[in-house]
């Protein structure tokens, strides 16, 4: 079986439902609480595994409640967790997510043991880096470890996706752009990197290329539910989203590129690649919560 290397973070999700978001100094009541395991990395690692792939997840976790359930729940869902590790200098992240009538959502982030993650857990992890097929990064940490784990795929002749989440503050350096295989923004991602403004799909097509022109080999934008902006022999092509009615998109992007990471490692081309990760996407949407409500394999 091909194998997938995933390195970034796992958050617990403390979830409210409610109508509408509250204006700010508004109080509104929810209708519904839940606490979900999430975090980009984390949800990316399990949407991987739960669709078939090998995956080992790079992560840190704080030495808490929190942190060993997530372990646990990692090891059940056949992740390798030998590279997850540990610390008491900081608390498990934490996500606050609040979800609408709509589907949509706002998201909160306390980094906690996440922002602990050093190049030195990158160097201890280059065996399973170097029996992996492609790595999957997301910026839900320092950068620091992801331009190690980056240059040292690519000189291992790996393939290295970035899904650029959430939007960075600062540029991304050229030296980890030159080690992406393939970078993966929504629109408000590739607007934040490029600086160009997306509103239809041919400012979407410059900021394509405008990526391309920072480094990277490969780029495609996720537009919601427009589908999915990627280069087809050479030309910017539109890939559309299966239409179903959306209950939750929280991790929608995640389940896209964990689903598409798992195509690339079996070879898929693009076309099959990007439809598998928009059917598997599609299911996440019509359930609750992030990875309780990716799909197995056989829900496809």
């Amino acid at each position: 079986m091909k194998k997938l290397v995933v390195i970034g973070s796992s958050n617990m999700d403390l979830v409210v439902s409610t109508e509408h978001f509250p204006l700010p100094g508004q109080t509104v009541l929810g209708n519904k609480f839940m606490t979900n395991f999430g975090g980009k990395g984390a949800n990316q690692a399990v949407a991987a595994s739960l669709l078939g792939s090998d995956v080992t997840f790079i992560c840190k976790v704080g030495n808490d409640d929190y942190g060993r359930a997530m372990i646990e729940k990692f090891r059940k869902d056949g992740i390798d967790t030998r590279h997850v590790s540990t610390t008491d200098q900081a608390a498990t992240g934490i996500a606050i997510i609040t979800v609408d009538a709509k589907g949509e959502n706002t998201i909160v982030v306390a980094s906690g043991a996440n922002s602990m993650l050093t190049s030195e857990d990158i160097i201890n992890a280059e065996s399973a880096i170097s029996a992996a097929d492609v790595l999957l990064m997301q910026l839900e940490t320092p950068v620091e470890p992801l331009r190690t784990a980056a240059r040292m795929a690519h000189e291992m002749g790996k393939y290295v996706i970035l899904n650029p989440a959430p939007a960075p503050k600062k540029p991304l350096l050229s030296d980890l752009l030159k080690h992406i295989d393939l970078i993966i923004p929504n629109e408000t991602e590739a607007t934040s990197i490029t600086g160009v403004e997306i509103s239809d799909l041919q400012s979407a097509e410059l900021a394509m290329e405008a990526l391309k022109g920072m480094g990277v080999k490969d780029a495609m934008i996720t537009l919601g539910e427009k589908g999915v902006l990627a280069y087809e022999d050479g030309k910017a092509k539109l890939f559309p989203t299966c239409k179903v009615q959306a209950i939750d998109t929280t991790a929608a992007g995640d389940t896209f590129c964990g689903a598409l990471s798992v195509a690339i490692c079996q070879g898929k081309g693009k076309k099959e690649a990007i439809a598998f990760a928009n059917k598997a996407a599609a299911y996440t949407v019509q359930h609750e919560g992030a990875q309780c409500a990716m799909p197995h394999l056989n829900d496809l």
